[in-house]
């Protein structure tokens, strides 16, 4: 405006020079009036991503809540029949063993949470050894069988694989894979651990025959918080974190993790590395 305003009175200048300072005046104005706009964009763009992350947040705090409350309640009541109700031993142990099972599904949860504030606090390291990868994926499959007490998981695993690696997180993730896989495959259950080695590259991972994540859900499968339910109708377990932690473990071995269809039904967690 001030620029405008002095213009005025060199009118009876030469034109050359009215119309430099004109071009100026525009131009100056027109790289403000981008800024401007880019810093609104920037600002809107900013407050989306906060607001949607504040709801992912509370999504998973009623989750832990739904989560903490199952277990506790369950073992309140086991715990309760076998002080209150004279049980044959076959009975009582049957109880003590469902509670001991909830435990460590509570076990599990917390040190999910735990994990997860670790990476986002950089506090948790590497640990390298050198371990038979083909047994221990052989190991969490026949585990998880005997608790499902039926064989859901198949295997199609290479034998003799060698890999040094934090075995804490190579079993952590391949364990969060497994149990995403039966919250989601349905009654049906199929589920299959793979591992092969190509060349310098080991390929593993974890795929069932259920309904696979839906195609506007599978760029933000990985991040934190993320469900594919609405916490107050869910109807399966979880916080959110499995994947998310699953998919930093790997990023520390400086491996990767992807989502494929699995055809012709189906998720497809594939790690490399």
């Amino acid at each position: 405006g001030y620029h405008l305003i002095e213009l005025t009175k060199e009118l009876d200048s030469k034109q050359s020079i009215v119309s430099n300072r004109v071009f100026m005046i525009m131009s100056e104005g027109f790289v403000f009036f981008t800024i401007l706009i880019l810093g609104l964009w920037k600002v809107r763009s900013s407050i989306k991503k906060e607001l949607k992350y504040s709801v992912r947040q509370n999504n998973f705090l009623l989750s832990v809540t739904h989560e903490l409350k199952t277990p506790l309640a369950a073992n309140k009541l086991y715990l309760q029949t076998v002080l209150k109700r004279k049980l044959e031993d076959e009975k009582r142990n049957e109880l003590i063993e469902k509670a001991i099972s909830e435990n460590q599904r509570l076990e599990a949860m917390v040190d999910n949470i735990l994990n997860a504030s670790r990476l986002e606090n950089n506090v948790i390291h590497l640990h390298k050894e050198n371990f038979n990868l083909s047994n221990l994926l052989n190991d969490i499959g026949n585990r998880f069988n005997k608790i499902l007490q039926n064989d859901v998981i198949q295997f199609e695993i290479q034998p003799g694989i060698e890999l040094e690696a934090d075995r804490f997180m190579i079993e952590t993730s391949i364990n969060n894979l497994i149990e995403n896989a039966i919250k989601y495959a349905g009654l049906a259950k199929k589920i299959t651990i793979y591992l092969e080695k190509k060349d310098s590259r080991l390929i593993m991972g974890v795929k069932d025959n259920g309904p696979g994540v839906p195609l506007n859900f599978q760029k933000e499968i990985f991040e934190k918080f993320v469900r594919n339910e609405d916490e107050e109708t869910r109807s399966q377990k979880g916080t959110g974190l499995g994947l998310f932690i699953t998919a930093e473990f790997i990023k520390i071995h400086g491996g990767k993790i992807s989502y494929k269809d699995n055809l012709p039904c189906g998720a497809n967690f594939e790690i490399i590395l």
